[in-house]
């Protein structure tokens, strides 16, 4: 919980019901005040040394949110936009703001006067201050009694125009921070992705903090462009700036560099060059329901991946770095959600760059394994395994598997495959693998599964994304088990890997 906290912004909210008790009649009466209040709070880039301390202090286990901002979960807080107290847990402020409304409500005589607002105020609103000045003349005294008036009558005035103002703010609906950040979502994204495209985070990795002048220089871009880019990704908590300029924080070292061990620079690259055109066609998506690369590529798209991941090895490349930057993210879970160990040997249906390869590899010294892909994928896979004790128990297989047989293994794994393909497709897929299946022989498979209630914003996106790039759709535990059940496949064990994915082993059984 604490990692998900660290350098960025969360709200914390409490809500309050005070329930006022009174008699009539001899009867207990009851009404209820409602409200709530939220205080932004922002974490620090807090490295997992801090946070292991803090958990082991024993502090963050009764905690909201895992951690007392009073006592030592202060040293985590970078900054707080709202009641301090609210994040300690209850809010006094508002609370007794709420208690005075309650029982010193504005007094009746108060509301029912009212004074004229005009742009300039009448003459005999102001005093006579000469005659206060001349001293006790009978004129200055017979004023007086007006002066007194005329104050009742301000301060009357004044209240009745709090109360005016009071009734204004209550009716007022609350302002929609989280609805403008919807909105403006689009264009941290884009931000994102240029700052990748110019490579800042490469320039910036593991080097001293740079003025804008000089990264502008680098990137052969503009100054000013340049500083407001590294100024929104410092607001984002990608850069750290300082009056010595600005830096990589850990994030964009590890994730954003496109030469880190588990960079997602392909992916985004992905995203930026083919997800964010296909995403302008959203509309015609949702009215035709079919993918939008006819659209986005300017012809009609007869083999999906064919035609619109690998029409160039320009584009193949970069499909294969976003698969491989997205598979390393999930890879050691994937290899470790089950006991793999007593099969000997392993087919990644699908397997792209061998990045699970390398890890099944890893854990199951005794497995070999066989990554099944498409010619031209399978001609640059290799590149993409490093040279090590795994680079003996992999393989790699060119085929279709749609088409060409499969390689024989114990154990198949799909992962992130069937999501692509509508039901016939994947019908076809599961029954060529049930097919190469020997009873007890099992099968991995790893997808993003839809809550049955439809209501996890991040899996309902993903769905949504399917429509517009594939022709399949992602689908719910109940789909899959059908599914897998339709082809022999029971005795399913499901594991939730954590972040985006899910995995369910299953068994072939004698028909």
């Amino acid at each position: 919980m604490l990692s998900r906290l660290s350098g960025r912004e969360h709200s914390v909210f409490t809500g309050v019901a005070i329930v006022h008790c009174s008699s009539k009649d001899h009867q207990l009466d009851t009404t209820v005040s409602e409200f709530y209040e939220e205080t932004k709070v922002k974490f620090s880039e807090l490295s997992e040394e801090l946070l292991w301390e803090y958990v082991h202090s024993g502090e963050p286990m009764d905690k909201a949110g895992g951690y007392g901002i009073q006592a030592l979960g202060g040293m985590l807080v970078e900054s707080i936009h709202g009641d301090f107290l609210n994040v300690v847990g209850f809010p006094l402020n508002h609370f007794c703001k709420q208690l005075v409304k309650l029982y010193y409500p504005p007094r009746p005589e108060d509301l029912r006067r009212s004074v004229k607002h005009d742009s300039i105020p009448a003459a005999d609103t102001f005093e006579d201050l000469s005659d206060v000045e001349g001293g006790g003349s009978e004129p200055a005294q017979r004023d007086a009694g007006s002066r007194d008036e005329k104050a009742e009558a301000g301060e009357a005035g004044q209240a009745a125009a709090e109360a005016e103002c009071h009734r204004t703010r209550e009716t007022l609906p609350p302002f929609p921070t989280r609805l403008l950040e919807l909105i403006e979502g689009f264009m941290l994204s884009k931000a994102l992705f240029t700052a990748c495209k110019l490579k800042v985070f490469d320039l910036l990795k593991d080097e001293a903090p740079q003025k804008a002048v000089d990264i502008a220089s680098k990137v052969d871009a503009s100054a000013c462009g340049t500083e407001r880019l590294l100024d929104i990704c410092a607001a984002m908590g990608l850069l750290e700036k300082t009056e010595q300029g600005y830096s990589n924080t850990e994030t964009a070292n590890v994730y954003l560099a496109s030469d880190g061990e588990y960079s997602l620079h392909g992916f985004i690259m992905h995203n930026n060059d083919l997800t964010w055109n296909l995403f302008t066609y959203l509309e015609f998506a949702i009215r035709e329901g079919t993918n939008q690369h006819h659209r986005a590529l300017g012809k009609k798209v007869e083999d999906l991946f064919q035609d619109a991941y690998y029409q160039s090895p320009e584009t193949r490349l970069r499909f294969m770095r976003a698969m491989h930057g997205m598979t390393k993210l999930t890879a050691c879970q994937v290899a470790t959600a089950f006991n793999l160990s007593h099969f000997s040997s392993a087919c990644d249906v699908g397997g792209c760059t061998g990045a699970l390869a390398r890890e099944l590899a890893r854990e199951y010294p005794r497995m070999q394994v066989t990554v099944f892909d498409l010619p031209d994928i399978i001609e640059l896979a290799a590149h993409f395994q490093p040279p090590g004790p795994q680079a003996g128990q992999i393989h790699f297989a060119a085929g279709d598997f749609f088409r060409d047989p499969l390689p024989s293994a114990e154990l198949y794994v799909l992962c992130r495959i069937l999501h692509d393909w509508p039901d016939d497709k994947v019908h076809k897929l599961l029954s060529r693998v049930a097919d190469s299946c020997k009873p007890g022989a099992g099968l991995l498979l790893v997808e993003t599964l839809l809550d049955e209630k439809r209501v996890a914003q991040h899996t309902l996106m993903q769905s949504l994304n399917m429509l517009v790039q594939t022709e399949g759709k992602e689908r719910s535990l109940g789909e899959y088990q059908r599914l897998l059940e339709l082809h022999g496949f029971h005795q399913m064990q499901v594991v939730h890997l954590g972040g985006v994915l899910d995995a369910i082993l299953a068994t072939k059984v004698a028909p």
